[in-house]
Parts: structure tokens; C-alpha cells; sequence
């Protein structure tokens, strides 16, 4: 099975080739560009670099982890998650195919399926007492309000507070 490929195919492929080619390159310069601009402000400490870092630190950074074991703990962190991920499923996949074989046991744990269904999922987590924060925070309300504090949301003045 020969198969000629015209010349008119041969310039379009060459010139699809090209262009991608050409994509790519641009790409890279874009990046390149972002990299060198962003080292360049921050050496000029026109941008904090305590906020915002910089390449070359970011690049030391990553080119010694594993002087800190960080690699090691990362590897741990990403064994656990898909472990879990697979443990979860596989419980959920096995309990899905008791349900659906057992008529009597799907109607036994409908309701609690209903009601475990309907309640927000940040509630069915556990506490974050063990996770770094203090218990002596009085301004933290039993963990279900971190980003806007609760405490403060019926006192206006708290918006003004340094005026």
C-alpha cells in the first residue's frame, strides 16, 4: 500500500508544522519575558520581594529539597491522598452494590442517606483543634466561620477600626 502524498499536502503539513512550532516559541518567550521582568522588579525592589519572592530565590529553593526532606514528605502527602481517594471509592462503589442488591437494606439506610446528602459537606469534617490553632482564641466561633469573622458581624465599627 503506497501511498503518494501530494505536494500541495506536503506544504500544508510543513506550514502546520511551522506554525505550531512557531506557537510554542512564542510561548516560551512569553515566559521567559515574565521571569526576567519579574527578577528585574524585584531586584530593583520595585516589588517586595518578601511578598512576591523572586525566580532565582524560588529556583534555590526547589534546588535544595531535599536537603529538608520536603521530597519525602511530599511523596508521603501524595501516597496518603491516593490511597484515600482509592479506599473511598472503592467503599463507596461496594456500598452502592449492597444498596443496589439488597432492597431491604436500601430501604433501612434511605433516610440517613437523605439526611447525610442534605447536610453541607464542610459540617461532616472534623475539628480543627488539633491543627495548629490555639483553644484560647476567643474570636474564632466553633470553626464555622473563618474567612469573614462572625464575632465582629454585628458591630460596624469594626470596619473603621483605624480611624
Amino acid at each position: 500500500m503506497n501511498r503518494q502524498i501530494s505536494k500541495e499536502r506536503k506544504q500544508y503539513l510543513k506550514s502546520k508544522r511551522q506554525k505550531q512550532c512557531l506557537i510554542c516559541l512564542t510561548q516560551i518567550a512569553i515566559l521567559v519575558g515574565f521571569l526576567v521582568i519579574w527578577e528585574v522588579l524585584a531586584d530593583r525592589k520595585i516589588i517586595d520581594s518578601f511578598i512576591m519572592s523572586q525566580p532565582s530565590r524560588i529556583w534555590a529553593t526547589f534546588m535544595n529539597l531535599s536537603s529538608n526532606d520536603l521530597i519525602k514528605h511530599m511523596g508521603v502527602t501524595i501516597y496518603e491522598t491516593i490511597v484515600g481517594f482509592l479506599l473511598g471509592t472503592g467503599l463507596g462503589i461496594l456500598i452502592a452494590i449492597i444498596l443496589w442488591w439488597s432492597d431491604f437494606l436500601s430501604k433501612v439506610a434511605e433516610p440517613y442517606l437523605v439526611v447525610l446528602n442534605s447536610l453541607p459537606k464542610v459540617a461532616l469534617r472534623t475539628s480543627h483543634n488539633n491543627m495548629g490553632r490555639s483553644r484560647n482564641t476567643s474570636y474564632h466561633s466553633n470553626g464555622s466561620c473563618y474567612f469573614f469573622n462572625c464575632n465582629y458581624s454585628r458591630k460596624f465599627k469594626w470596619i473603621f477600626k483605624n480611624r
